[in-house]
């Protein structure tokens, strides 16, 4: 066993001490108060973050379409189970949607829910297949499509947003469980 000296790779690192945070200056700059959550301290280039998440939004809002356009469009009783899965993902979609509108607007951005030009904004694309099996492929394709934009969002915002960051990571990681339970369906 090691004893946890400086020499052992799992030592614990050693604690400095650090320069004070300066209590006046964040309360003077806290005074701005049209920039909401927005604070001095922010290091992401607001305009880009706002842009990658409004095309983020219309990705979103392009497979709440889908999905739901699966959900009713799907017949036969051996596929009540996956119109149940269709329908669940509908709606942790629309949540996403919301979760990336709200963050716009605490960036003090617009969130762009307009119809218009929605499928040349979003990512992945809207499907209208017919068979079962083509619907889960769609959606199965999108699913990755959204966790690649997601991860190439993460890397490019990389520490300078961290409250973002960690949204998108969150959102990826339920766009991964969607895809698994896509790719399961197609057996």
């Amino acid at each position: 066993m090691s004893d946890q000296n400086d020499s052992s790779p799992i030592a614990k690192p050693k604690l400095t001490t650090a320069t004070p945070i300066d209590t006046a200056a964040i309360r003077a700059a806290a005074n701005k108060l049209d920039d909401g959550a927005v604070t001095s301290g922010y290091q992401g280039n607001r305009e880009e973050v706002i842009a990658l998440l409004n095309s983020a939004l219309a990705t979103e809002l392009v497979c709440v379409m889908r999905y739901k356009r699966h959900y009713f469009t799907a017949s036969g009783m051996e596929n009540t189970a996956i119109k149940a899965e269709f329908l669940v993902h509908a709606g942790e979609e629309s949540g996403h949607a919301d979760m990336i509108a709200e963050r716009i607007v605490q960036l003090n951005g617009k969130p762009d829910f307009n119809p218009a030009g929605l499928r040349e904004r979003s990512h992945a694309e809207y499907d209208d297949s017919e068979d079962i099996v083509s619907m889960i492929k769609a959606n199965l394709i999108a699913e990755r499509i959204a966790i690649e934009t997601y991860r190439q969002m993460i890397e490019r915002i990389g520490d300078t947003d961290p409250t973002t960051r960690h949204m998108l990571v969150n959102i990826m990681a339920v766009e991964e469980e969607h895809a698994d339970d896509m790719r399961d369906l197609l057996g």
